[in-house]
């Protein structure tokens, strides 16, 4: 039985014609860390609400250990919760601020010391026990707020966005200490966030959120490697798209031709394309990763493009092209070269060939 499972949740809010949620299902599995991944708007902050007790479900049910809570009230889902604001008392300390929650369970004095003492120990904060949140950095702040979302010790903690406000270094030194947290303590955590790097950093499983849907739940690797559609495979990642026809279709490969390129590439299909079957007028899009892209000779087959730009951004060059007769609107393609010198004749307006392994494509 799924710890957590949401089977057929949507969310409508009066005045507005679509749903922020519809008919979303899926399940949470116990100790996992799963993070709802999307744009605004996509449905994951409502479905982190609702999960917590904050929205109420217009249909459709939750379960937390088979037992459907969508009508419980939030104070009797005993979850913890974390939000991007810290959300701390400013008149209380660091120490009274983790407290509380037990306080308001009315356990004894002494009990709350011990785990107060041991919640700060686990964010490193035990020494800033006295000091009030304003005498706080953003990133202090948010480890109180951690501190006393796990301090009754639940079986689930809730996180909308925690690191948003905070500034990249920070943000990244709080990813792993989130991971660390997760690991040692074991409890399940739900994660909210628009940051791919972020879901990839944190989460056992990312479920990728569109227009009040999933588009795709799996493990980080396989939403990167193996994207379900278009839309993941460009919001989890860069990507590059061009838009072509499907040539030849051969069980889990087929060849898509590109308009004013040579020759059809040859790509992975995806599941829907290989359920579809042949049709030689079928358009398709494919996707490369930048960095599953290379330089080839001009005599070998590939993808002819010009150079817009090259960059150098430390560990690698980024290489901007725009491929030969594409859509004036269509976006240039972008390469991650090694580091070090740049490649010979790869100066703005120079014409080179793109190649990439028939692995490392996909066709949607």
């Amino acid at each position: 039985m799924a710890f957590i499972a949401f089977d057929a949740v949507t969310k409508r809010y009066p005045g507005n014609a679509h749903a922020a949620v519809d008919g979303v299902s899926f399940e949470i599995r116990q100790g996992e860390f799963l993070t709802l991944l999307g744009p605004s708007g996509s449905g994951k902050t409502t479905c982190l609400m609702m999960l917590a007790g904050f929205e109420a479900v217009t249909s459709g049910t939750i379960r937390l250990d088979g037992r459907a809570i969508e009508r419980l009230p939030a104070h009797q889902r005993e979850m913890g919760v974390v939000f991007q604001s810290y959300s701390l008392f400013p008149h209380l300390s660091v120490a009274e601020n983790v407290a509380f929650p037990l306080k308001v369970r009315k356990l004894g004095a002494g009990e709350i010391v011990e785990r107060v003492g041991r919640a700060l120990d686990r964010v490193h904060l035990r020494e800033f026990a006295g000091r009030r949140p304003h005498q706080l950095s953003g990133g202090q702040q948010q480890r109180v707020a951690l501190a006393r979302a796990l301090v009754f010790e639940p079986r689930l903690v809730l996180m909308d966005e925690p690191l948003a406000a905070l500034d990249k270094r920070l943000r990244e030194e709080l990813q792993l200490e989130i991971r660390r947290l997760h690991r040692e303590v074991g409890v399940t955590m739900v994660f909210v966030t628009h940051d791919q790097s972020e879901a990839m950093t944190l989460s056992d499983r990312v479920a990728v959120f569109n227009n009040g849907r999933i588009e795709q739940l799996d493990v980080p690797s396989a939403l990167y490697d193996a994207p379900a559609n278009p839309f993941v495979a460009g919001f989890l990642g860069d990507n590059n798209r061009a838009v072509g026809r499907l040539a030849q279709h051969d069980g889990e490969r087929v060849q898509v031709a590109l308009d004013g390129q040579d020759a059809p590439v040859a790509a992975r299909a995806s599941a829907a394309l290989r359920a579809a079957g042949a049709g030689t007028t079928r358009a398709v899009t494919l996707c490369v990763r930048p960095e599953r892209l290379r330089l080839i000779n001009s005599t070998d087959a590939g993808l002819a493009a010009s150079v817009v730009d090259l960059i150098h951004q430390g560990d690698h060059w980024r290489m901007i092209a725009k491929l030969d007769h594409a859509a004036p609107d269509a976006a240039p393609w972008q390469i991650k070269l090694p580091p070090g010198a740049a490649p010979a004749g790869t100066t703005p307006g120079a014409r080179v060939r793109l190649g990439f392994a028939a692995d490392d494509a996909w066709a949607f």
